[in-house]
């Protein structure tokens, strides 16, 4: 498992919801947290590691000793928001470029954890920002979509870079065609790379609690 960059099909793919959860599926999870602190960030979604399917992982803190701040959100849904404030966003997939982002100032989200049991959340401050970052990432949508025109064209000859060092890797055989990486995230979406234990009920309302 790694980050892709930008330029990724994945990065422009709507994940899919998950509906089964298996040890496996744990395992990605702990993999994800580990590829995190290893790049020094405090959110991954799904869809930045290759895989088509609703979640991701925070820890706000980047601290992989603060294991009491690791969150884990599936299938998320953000329900409410409140207030407009804009702060520097960054992201793993495209390293080191930043630019200001407009998000909502507080949110209320609804999803289930690492255990498949549902849970309403309303946070503020970066735990916001960093739930609607990487939530957008699970509709294809990219920090740099949600920047004013100026501030991407800023960033452009950087973004072009990144496209340019893609490119070569696929050239170089390190990387699929576009063709062949959508394939597998098709493929994906149809097998489930992890395999299922705890069924979550279709149409089921995830329940109330107190962790935030």
């Amino acid at each position: 498992m790694e980050i892709v960059k930008y330029g990724h099909p994945s990065l422009r793919w709507k994940a899919k919801e998950l509906t089964e959860l298996t040890p496996d599926f744990k395992a990605t999870v702990r993999a994800m947290f580990d590829l995190m602190y290893e790049a020094r960030g405090i959110g991954l979604a799904a869809t930045q590691v290759g895989l088509p399917y609703r979640f991701f992982v925070v820890n706000t803190t980047a601290d992989p000793e603060e294991t009491e701040e690791e969150l884990v959100f599936i299938n998320p849904e953000i329900i409410r928001k409140k207030g407009n404030v804009e702060g520097e966003e960054g992201c793993l997939s495209l390293p080191e470029l930043y630019g200001e982002v407009a998000r909502a100032e507080e949110i209320v989200l609804e999803a289930y954890d690492i255990d498949g049991q549902g849970f309403e959340m309303e946070c503020s401050e970066i735990l916001a920002r960093v739930i609607q970052h990487e939530n957008d990432h699970l509709d294809g949508v990219l920090f740099i979509d949600r920047m004013t025109p100026d501030n991407v064209a800023e960033l452009q000859a950087n973004l072009d870079d990144l496209e340019t060092q893609f490119r070569q890797a696929q050239a170089a055989g390190t990387l699929a065609s576009d063709e062949g990486l959508k394939k597998g995230l098709s493929e994906m979406e149809k097998t489930f790379e992890f395999p299922i234990k705890a069924t979550m009920s279709a149409g089921s309302e995830p329940a109330d609690s107190d962790d935030e």
